[in-house]
């Protein structure tokens, strides 16, 4: 974009239940600071009946409409890759996109899960151990966590998810990238012998969310060397991260990676480098309130 075209910008955010997401305000604030009138709207599929099978005519609607990008949320960041022009390298390594910009009658898909979630375990557990680590969920936002695992240094990762096929699929992925002997899949009934020998465990899955409450991991399975990170991030203290800390565990809660991935989908949509601090600190503020 150039100065001129950024003054005006019109994006929204696509998924489930995504009534009390505080990414608009995120951005909106963030744009007040650079000078740019930005309109960030909500397309919640559960109040408006969309399905995968609407995807299409939504990002046809929103071209139409004048929409310079969307946020994706669950759960359609793997299924809206096959509707879009182009894929950033990270988004097609990963199968799975949650920001899209429009440029030129194109539809540019990205994944800024994945900066997000390294960026917090960098400034948050960069002296964690990180030899054997757990991740529990294997969809979209799993998807960018376990590359950014790996990225990070784990030395073996194991992917736990309901769907096996899923676990498979993205375990294959990145075998390929990183090495068949630094990942595997497991099946939820081994969590507990998986993580009786893990020195961390990731909750990637939507479990611990307002509108799916509930820990997806026993607390008779957490000890105080184990870490725990949780990428959700409202509420932003889940019942995962109380049990954890009750037992002395250390955590890093979801709420760092949801600014981060926030600050580089925002320098997608305008084109304007975002500061990280401030959302940062709105973001922190927001999940605080309950905005």
């Amino acid at each position: 974009m150039t100065s001129s075209e950024n003054r005006r910008v019109l994006v929204g955010l696509v998924g489930a239940g995504i009534g009390r997401s505080h990414s608009p305000l995120l951005h909106e604030r963030e744009a007040d600071r650079q000078g740019i009138r930005l309109i960030y709207t909500t397309i919640d599929s559960s109040v408006l009946g969309l399905g995968a099978g609407d995807l299409p005519g939504l990002l046809r609607w929103a071209r139409t409409l004048g929409y310079r990008g969307l946020n994706v949320t669950h759960p359609f960041k793997q299924q809206i890759v096959g509707h879009l022009d182009e894929l950033s390298a990270e988004a097609r390594v990963l199968g799975a996109v949650n920001a899209i910009v429009f440029d030129d009658g194109v539809a540019r898909g990205y994944n800024t899960d994945a900066f997000g979630f390294r960026r917090s375990f960098d400034q948050n557990f960069a002296d964690a151990p990180r030899k054997r680590v757990v991740q529990l969920g294997a969809g979209g936002a799993g998807s960018a966590v376990a590359h950014a695992m790996l990225t990070l240094g784990a030395g073996h990762l194991t992917v736990v998810d309901l769907d096996s096929a899923r676990a498979a699929g993205l375990a294959g992925a990145l075998a390929a990238e990183f090495g068949a002997e630094r990942v595997s899949i497991g099946v939820p009934g081994d969590l507990t012998a998986l993580l009786a020998n893990a020195e961390g465990v990731i909750n990637a899955t939507p479990v611990g969310m307002a509108h799916d409450p509930g820990s997806p991991v026993a607390a008779a399975d957490l000890r105080g060397d184990l870490w725990v990170a949780d990428i959700v991030y409202r509420p932003a203290d889940t019942a995962l991260l109380r049990a954890a800390r009750a037992v002395g565990a250390a955590t890093l809660p979801g709420g760092a990676m949801s600014a981060y991935q926030a600050v580089a989908a925002f320098e997608h949509f305008t084109g304007v480098p975002a500061d990280a601090d401030a959302m940062l600190a709105d973001s922190a503020e927001l999940l605080r309130t309950g905005r």
